[in-house]
């Protein structure tokens, strides 16, 4: 084991790399109940997203251990559930048809993570618009939250207006939200998942959480396969296809390059074996659709045991055993994802995270801060990931060339901005 993860090279240990390894999953387990039940309500079966997320994770994070040997966890993404779910309420097709999205961007995200083109597609799209598209899925996520918390609700007069704290749903996600920024203001590892934990300990103390099918059983069979590819062409979702593949690959590249500075493995500005860290997202993207899931990516939980010391892919290893031996509680899973005050929490801190990269925009360049702005404020407007992409796209090219700086702009934004503009004239993004 020391020699095949490189144990001493990396100044480590078997005992640390078992800590960190567990640390990491403890950071992260929150998606084995969040995931389950965004998507549960897109009609994709509970227990065929349970299976899905678990194993998902687990060829992902194992592909990441054995072949790239960094200590980071892949699992199916914040947000692109939520937009998955989004997609399914306002189009009317069904789970399957968008699956079949999920499948197609997975293909796609192979295929770039094997040429250089996936390298010229990052260097193509300038910061402003990678780090907007991160934050208003933030927002996006956050106002999910809010929104099947009770926190806020539809108004006929503001679209949106403040909720009803009589009702124990909403109050019991106050109290998550409060416990947990407590946990997190302290630097407690896992807080998320800790917070959940005790909000669900509230919640069955006042009788909304119910263990009605006991807490472990045996794992529930796979669903294989359970995906209509011909209908995402027949239905022309190819922005819905572009929005998963783009923000797949920011996320995770994002994601890696962070971990990497922080284990202190980036050498000249390159990230060591990044195609094969890149393949295991990609992999576990492909696979995760086949089983009925949203796409993947490297979590940023990931630094939490990089923190507690994780140098490896052992750490990663020890993360992928936990996330297969969690198949033995899917009815604890199960009860805890049904009560919308346990998770809503976890989506609207997450939320939080993702906006750290605005402070990296250049707000006092109009031209850089608009297309972001706009960014942010379409997507949760719209419920729509892909359009706030889509409008990013097409402002950014035109703010540039109406600043005389049409130059600084890569050939390929003019290319995306053309299609997108035809796009949402003829074929509008959901």
């Amino acid at each position: 084991m020391n020699k095949f993860f490189k144990l001493k090279q990396h100044g480590t240990t078997v005992k640390t790399e078992l800590l960190a390894g567990v640390t990491t999953f403890l950071a992260m387990a929150y998606i084995l109940v969040v995931n389950p039940a965004v998507l549960h309500a897109a009609g994709i079966p509970f227990d065929q997203v349970f299976m899905a997320t678990v194993i998902s994770a687990v060829v992902g994070t194992l592909f990441m251990a054995l072949f790239a040997n960094h200590p980071i966890a892949i699992a199916p993404g914040m947000g692109l559930n939520a937009y998955f779910t989004s997609v399914v309420a306002s189009t009317g097709l069904t789970y399957q048809t968008v699956l079949g999205t999920v499948f197609i961007a997975g293909i796609l995200f192979l295929l770039l993570s094997l040429t250089k083109l996936r390298e010229a597609l990052i260097r193509a799209i300038p910061d402003s618009l990678k780090f907007g598209i991160t934050a208003g899925i933030g927002l996006f996520i956050a106002f999910l939250g809010l929104k099947m918390s009770g926190i806020v609700v539809a108004s006929p007069d503001n679209l949106v207006t403040f909720g009803d704290l009589h009702r124990s749903v909403t109050l019991l996600t106050i109290f998550g939200v409060f416990v947990t920024l407590v946990l997190m203001a302290r630097r407690i590892p896992g807080a998320l998942f800790i917070g959940m934990a005790l909000t669900a300990v509230i919640g069955y103390l006042t009788g909304q959480l119910h263990f009605d099918g006991g807490v472990v059983s045996a794992p529930p069979m796979p669903v294989f396969f359970d995906m209509d590819i011909p209908g995402v062409f027949s239905q022309g979702l190819y922005s819905t296809v572009f929005a998963f593949l783009l923000v797949t690959l920011f996320d995770t590249t994002g994601t890696l390059i962070g971990v990497a500075e922080q284990t202190g493995t980036m050498k000249n500005g390159e990230f060591p074996r990044a195609k094969s860290a890149l393949l295991a997202d990609a992999t576990a993207t492909t696979v995760g659709s086949m089983f009925g899931t949203s796409p993947t990516t490297a979590f940023i939980e990931s630094t939490t045991g990089v923190a507690a010391g994780g140098r490896t892919g052992l750490t990663s290893l020890v993360v992928s055993v936990l996330f297969l031996l969690s198949i033995f509680v899917s009815p604890l899973v199960g009860a805890i994802s049904s009560l919308p005050a346990i998770t809503a929490p976890a989506l609207i801190i997450v939320g939080c995270f993702m906006m750290e990269g605005l402070a990296r925009i250049q707000w006092k360049s109009f031209d850089e801060a608009f297309p972001a702005f706009a960014i942010l404020l379409m997507m949760p407007l719209t419920a729509s990931i892909a359009t706030g992409i889509a409008i990013g796209f097409i402002t950014y090219p035109v703010m540039k060339l109406v600043s005389g700086k049409g130059r600084e702009v890569h050939p390929l934004l003019y290319v995306f901005g053309a299609i997108f503009v035809i796009q949402l004239a003829f074929f509008p993004a959901h």
